[in-house]
């Protein structure tokens, strides 16, 4: 039995709503994404987005994380409003609920930089990502993964720009 066979067994034998199937869905929704298969890569985000919001509200992580992941795939088509528009909402809920300098919010924004870079808004996503590399620094420091790779990350985009 094939993968998607498989979810839409789990799924109609769990029933949509079910945080399993929805698991299955999203991880199905990656899988299509890393394939660059946007479509089916939306569709399936799409499900998961909504199946979250209705189940666990719009200002949790898991939806907020499939917020970010239907961002992912607006910006791999090249349809930069529609990814702005939810990172920036995935942005505004974690500065609220967790403030500006928890690290979810400063992933949220360093995705944002990636996000803005895309169609070309450099010197915005360069600032953006020179801020969340600065606050990186002063709480992860120097050393830590996020640092270092939003470092180089900088560093090749000034280096570009």
């Amino acid at each position: 039995m094939g993968y998607i066979a498989f979810i839409e067994v789990h799924v109609t034998l769990l029933g949509e709503g079910h945080e399993d199937a929805v698991d299955g869905t999203s991880m199905l929704a990656t899988a299509y994404w890393l394939e660059s298969q946007w479509e089916e890569a939306e569709q399936f985000q799409t499900l998961v987005m909504g199946a979250r919001k209705t189940k666990l509200g719009e200002d949790l992580p898991h939806t907020l994380t499939s917020m970010t992941n239907l961002a992912s795939v607006y910006s791999s088509q090249g349809r930069w409003p529609e990814a702005e528009q939810l990172d920036l909402q995935v942005i505004g809920t974690r500065k609220t609920k967790l403030g500006e300098d928890h690290l979810d919010t400063l992933t949220s924004m360093v995705n944002f930089a990636f996000t803005w870079k895309s169609p070309g808004h450099d010197a915005e996503a360069i600032n953006l990502l020179r801020d969340c590399l600065a606050k990186e620094k002063r709480i992860l420091r120097q050393h830590h993964p996020n640092t270092s790779s939003n470092s180089e990350t900088l560093l090749e985009w000034e280096i570009e720009a």
